[in-house]
């Protein structure tokens, strides 16, 4: 019987053995816990220096041992059942009790049972990329001893990009009966050929989804066309691409509208009483969906002299939608509504968003109210909940509630001008210098309005302004968000929280050094408030390059999301926060509304302990839900505009440079706001280098300059609507450097002339 062997250590120099023989299972194990990489069939037979026909043996051997359980994997990368490889890949599920990102192992098989958990230590990759909560990321993992914590820490070698859940195109006919696709994806803008036999009936101009598929190891890459959407141009088809693209639902089951349709209005005995109450609505002029109410008025207690009472009444579609329901789980699925200049995908059924829970004018409705107060200072000294059943005493539009005040009175606002609108002015003007006290971050971007034609197809492109009667609402709306934190804190309930980190530092620093261009200082020690962003925003309002500092800072900032652990609201300089009031649209406000129904006791509805379980789960699920419906939005504003521009071609625009990369300029049209692309080799006949530092591109010969904010003229050069891209040639001359062209003279003609082609060949 032959000697059992000793493996060699991972990495070490092996030598021949005349007597080969099979490891030990154990030995194998062993072997593959302290491999510091991956270990497969090949690096066990290296190690153990199994040779010839022991070969087969060790197959058979490892093949026993992965149906025992003992190992698992490819035969090209084996690890120890139970046990991540060193290097594998990590989703990341949310945030423990210090805010640190945690995850686990994005393949699993739960047959091993629980995944174990993964810490993520740093927070950015080579190419400067942040991972957040629902990203995917290749790290490189060590085992931690401590049962208590995570099994494991993660090291980010880099995130990996989402995975498109659908590859869509615009199908184009060809002479011999097949076709190309152009992909809606403006990052994989190229033709995909289609033989006769794939099109699958597709016609000239239909927006497909499709597969790509090789015909051969070494065969050209090609596409087959397995589904059909019509003409993209059709009226409502632009943001079909979106919701396609993104893998997101457009239309609710069956089971989900029967179920709405079954429902009924809860007995008004189960309430308190608020119809004496003269709330009013507040909201855009084409709203459906109305979730929240307000009213104030001076307090009359003697102890608050100047004080005020204000009441906000949100929709209760807790009362309607239960846990577990067809509704709930279909809900949760979509974690949000998505508005798109063309349509709303609502979170919830027309019968309960836009009937059975919109707070109508003169309608009986069932509501969560907050009723808050406030001292003389704006400074909030109570609060209280109850569950109660309301009646809105007008529906009214921003506009119309601010002409009211502003002395453009009319049927509507005119008798309730001196007992409804005026007393919710007064108190807002006392909210507010509590607000400018707090110094929230005052980052005030304008917004663009489309307004589309008949035919689905851009009309206008506004810019509306921003008015009183939009921040009144706004911050009536986080007051009561605040409580309901607090309330919930209070009871020491589980909650989900808005939350939103500060800054990194090496957001920071890249902040720092861009405005040191400006001749704007960023503190360089201790830990950065909200106050100290606005004082560089209130600087950057004096000159004309207040959009540019407001857009950088922006950038600076992190992503909000959603999160059972808190870590406060740095852009509202709030401890605690949590969304309260828009449940009609977002899943998150749902989830705050059940569990203050359990806490404070308020009557049947209340969260579920299996809701109570999954709730960082869930968590992270509307978030993600969140980012996906922010893309699918901007993603459908984008190819608008670029519909709106396509019979535009050569035509000249003025825009502010946006953003630069190495490959070129980012610009953004003045009297659009539509965003294109300047490719750098289409600037002048120089090579133009990355500035990171500067955000500019300078010309290596000439040292001419152009940098994030310059005013510039641009040719728009080709237009493409499916993917929403726009690409501008530059008609301005930039800046000029002058001391980067002197050190561009002595620089050999020779050697910059193969630079410049072998970069322009890398920029195309």
């Amino acid at each position: 019987m032959p000697k059992k062997k000793k493996p060699a250590k991972p990495g070490a120099k092996r030598t021949r053995r005349s007597s080969p023989g099979l490891p030990s299972k154990q030995d194998i194990l062993k072997f593959i816990q302290d491999s510091p990489s991956f270990a497969g069939k090949r690096e066990i037979a290296r190690a153990f220096q199994i040779k010839g026909s022991d070969r087969v043996g060790l197959k058979l051997l490892l093949r026993e041992m992965a149906d025992e359980g003992l190992i698992k994997g490819r035969r090209k990368r084996l690890t120890k059942a139970g046990e991540l490889p060193s290097v594998t890949v990590i989703e990341i599920t949310g945030r423990d009790e210090d805010g640190e990102l945690i995850g686990g192992p994005a393949k699993w098989d739960e047959d091993e049972g629980a995944p174990p958990s993964v810490i993520l230590l740093s927070r950015r990759d080579d190419r400067g990329q942040a991972p957040g909560v629902g990203d995917r990321i290749l790290a490189r993992l060590t085992k931690l001893e401590d049962d208590d914590g995570a099994a494991y820490e993660a090291r980010l070698i880099k995130k990996l990009p989402r995975d498109a859940i659908r590859l869509l195109g615009i199908f184009r006919t060809v002479p011999d009966g097949g076709g190309v696709i152009d992909p809606i994806d403006r990052k994989q803008l190229r033709e995909w050929s289609v033989s006769r036999h794939d099109a699958n009936g597709a016609k000239d101009g239909d927006l497909v989804r499709y597969e790509i598929e090789k015909s051969s190891h070494l065969g050209r890459a090609k596409a087959r066309v397995v589904e059909l959407f019509g003409n993209p141009e059709s009226e409502g088809a632009i943001s079909m691409i979106a919701l396609h693209t993104l893998g997101l639902p457009d239309e609710f089951p069956e089971a989900v509208l029967l179920e709405a349709e079954n429902l009924t209005s809860p007995s008004p005995d189960t309430f308190q009483d608020l119809r004496d109450v003269p709330f009013v609505t507040i909201d855009p002029p084409d709203a459906k969906d109305h979730d929240d109410a307000v009213w104030a008025a001076p307090d009359e207690d003697k102890n608050n002299s100047g004080g005020w009472i204000v009441r906000v009444a949100i929709a209760d579609v807790s009362c309607f939608v239960h846990p577990g329901s067809q509704m709930d789980k279909e809900a949760r699925k979509r974690g949000n509504s998505i508005y798109f200049p063309d349509r709303v995908v609502p979170m919830l059924p027309e019968r309960i968003s836009n009937i059975l829970c919109s707070l109508r004018e003169g309608e009986d409705k069932a509501c969560l109210c907050v009723r808050m107060v406030f001292n003389a200072m704006g400074v909030k000294t109570g609060h209280e909940f109850t569950r109660g059943l309301m009646r809105s005493r007008a529906r009214l539009s921003y506009t119309q509630a601010q002409g009211a005040i502003e002395g453009q009175t009319d049927k509507v606002t005119a008798p309730i001008l001196d007992t409804i609108l005026k007393p919710l002015w007064q108190v807002y003007g006392t909210l507010a210098v509590a607000r400018d006290t707090r110094a929230p971050l005052d980052l005030d971007l304008p917004e663009r309005k489309i307004k589309l034609d008949h035919k689905g197809q851009v009309d206008t492109i506004t810019i509306p302004p921003r008015l009183d009667a939009h921040r009144l609402i706004e911050e009536f709306m986080i007051q009561a968000n605040v409580a309901a934190a607090e309330s919930l804190e209070a009871t020491k309930s589980t909650l989900i929280y808005r939350v939103h980190d500060a800054p990194s530092k090496e957001k920071l620093e890249a902040l720092r050094e861009f405005l040191v261009t400006l001749s704007i200082d960023l503190p360089k020690s201790g830990r950065l408030k909200p106050e100290q962003f606005n004082l560089i925003l209130a600087k950057a309002r004096k000159t004309e390059m207040v959009e540019l500092v407001s857009e950088v800072v922006l950038r600076s900032q992190a992503r909000a999301e959603y999160s059972a652990a808190n870590f406060g609201h740095f852009g509202l300089n709030l401890r605690r926060y949590a969304h309260f009031t828009s449940p009609i649209r977002r899943y998150a406000d749902l989830v705050v509304h059940r569990a203050l129904v359990r806490a404070l006791d308020l009557g049947a509805g209340g969260l579920t302990d299996r809701e109570i379980t999954s709730i960082d789960e869930t968590a992270q699920s509307i978030s993600e839900c969140e980012r996906r419906a922010v893309a699918a939005e901007r993603q459908t504003v984008d190819r608008l505009i670029a519909g709106y521009l396509a019979d535009r071609i050569g035509a000249k625009f003025t825009a502010r440079v946006s953003g630069v990369v190495r490959t070129g300029l980012f610009v953004r049209l003045a009297e659009t706001g539509a965003d294109g692309f300047v490719p750098a080799s289409s600037i002048g006949g120089d090579f133009y280098r990355h500035d990171e530092r500067r955000h500019s591109l300078i010309g290596d010969r000439t040292g001419i300059t152009f940098k994030l904010g310059d005013i510039v003229e641009v040719r728009l050069i080709e237009a493409v609507p499916s993917a929403g891209a726009l690409r501008f040639e530059m008609l301005s001359e930039g800046a000029y450097m002058a001391s980067k062209h002197k050190d561009a003279k002595h620089s050999s003609p020779r050697k910059r002339k193969g630079r410049n082609r072998a970069s322009r060949r890398r920029q195309r």
